[in-house]
């Protein structure tokens, strides 16, 4: 018990020094990923008098600097952006409504993420759909084609997080509580406002030629990122009464080593196990933590092309310990049915 207290304190002492946003990063990360988004809106518009395909390739490079937006949104709600409590709010509200997110109902099912991440006992709550071999083997056969089509690609990343941020986030719902509906409420008329002042400048026609395909491109890579963080060939799920939080932080989330350039626009989001160990670390500090931090030397990195492939992986084996794919699983079935 003393051998795992000390082990504790230690690792909450080494992630400590990390946990102090500085007040001059913060605004500088908000103006060099603001500002280039906002002029990518200016050339894109007048990339339409030219050709719809530069304008195309251009929402690309907006959507990379919406996902950065996005990480400060989210980091404004685990209050490690600011020291303020205020400013992080302020700011992150006005951020949720230009990535289409309801801040405080976003950020109470994110908490509960943190609180729950691999438990099996407590799934269902801010993360992917995950059933067990024997769940998914004794579901009916509808409730099997609904999950098949629930984690087929095309629903997860091609339709699915358009639906989600786009036009699920638009409707407030009793199980959002009172703060989460009016978070709702908040967002949708801030994107209201500037919906309407872009379109009177714009035109309604430009807006959402610019408009859907940078929103359709930062919630795709935005969910995939979500989705490739606790969803990987290597992670750990346990029930409750194995359930630990640094183990589940190291283990149970992705550490995802990517280009500089992806690394740059998604934030850092990348380092999630030190994410997980304290999501009191601003994004601009993961880095230079796990990078400064022998602790961390043995966490196996996800690499891209690899992240890809999670895809395939649908089902919890819980007697293998791992994830294992719907054609892994057929092979799988004669030991079931005995």
């Amino acid at each position: 018990m003393e051998a795992k207290t000390k082990e504790q304190h230690d690792w909450i002492s080494v992630i400590s020094r990390y946990n102090s946003p500085h007040t001059g990063k913060s605004i500088w990360q908000i103006i060099n990923s603001l500002g280039p988004y906002i002029l990518l809106w200016i050339a894109m518009y007048y990339s339409l008098g030219i050709s719809y395909l530069l304008t195309l390739g251009l929402s690309f490079i907006a959507a990379g600097f919406l996902v950065r937006l996005f990480i400060i949104f989210h980091d404004c709600g685990h209050g490690s952006f600011f020291r303020s409590k205020k400013a992080n709010r302020i700011v992150g509200t006005f951020l949720g409504s230009l990535v289409f997110t309801p801040y405080d109902y976003w950020h109470r099912e994110h908490s509960i993420h943190h609180k729950t991440v691999g438990n099996l006992d407590k799934r269902g709550k801010g993360d992917v759909w995950t059933l067990t071999v024997e769940e998914y083997n004794q579901c009916t056969p509808g409730r099997k084609l609904l999950y098949r089509l629930y984690r087929h690609p095309v629903l997860l990343l091609g339709i699915g997080p358009f639906f989600l941020f786009v036009l699920w986030f638009r409707i407030p719902r009793k199980s959002m509580g009172k703060a989460g509906q009016r978070s709702v409420y908040v967002t949708n008329t801030i994107m209201l406002l500037y919906c309407l002042l872009l379109i009177f400048l714009l035109g309604w026609k430009a807006f959402l030629m610019i408009q859907i395909p940078v929103i359709y491109v930062a919630t795709l890579a935005g969910v995939w990122l979500f989705y490739v963080q606790h969803q990987y060939e290597d992670v750990i799920w346990t029930r409750q009464e194995d359930w630990d939080y640094r183990r589940m932080a190291l283990e149970g989330s992705s550490f995802l080593k990517f280009p500089r350039l992806l690394q740059w626009f998604s934030g850092n989001i990348g380092y999630h196990h030190i994410h997980h160990l304290s999501p009191m670390i601003p994004n601009y500090n993961l880095e230079r933590c796990h990078r400064e931090n022998v602790m961390f030397s043995g966490i196996k990195p996800v690499t891209f092309i690899p992240s890809m492939r999670t895809l395939s992986l649908r089902l919890w084996n819980e007697k293998a310990g791992r994830l294992i794919s719907f054609r892994q699983f057929r092979k799988l079935l004669p030991s079931l049915s005995v």
